[in-house]
């Protein structure tokens, strides 16, 4: 079973991904832990990085839903 590289850190590099990065992975760590990690701790690393992976989506999404917005109230001021 192919291991999703986590680090001490879950979030060290997961504010360079972008948000079809980091929701592929996301996609690919949840897949992981849905079959069973062989240890206690593999689990908790992966869940670490899943949440450090869910977050940055989230700030992409909240990004988006900013820019979109501004451009209504852009469109709705001319």
């Amino acid at each position: 079973m192919p291991q999703t590289p986590v680090s001490g850190d879950a979030r060290l590099d997961v504010s360079a991904l972008s948000y079809e990065e980091a929701r592929d992975e996301l996609v690919r760590v949840v897949s992981e832990l849905e079959r069973g990690a062989s240890t206690l701790e593999q689990s908790l690393e992966l869940w670490e990085r899943g949440e450090a992976l869910a977050g940055r989506c989230e700030e992409w999404l909240i990004g988006a839903k900013t820019r979109l917005d501004a451009a209504r109230a852009a469109q709705a001021s001319e």
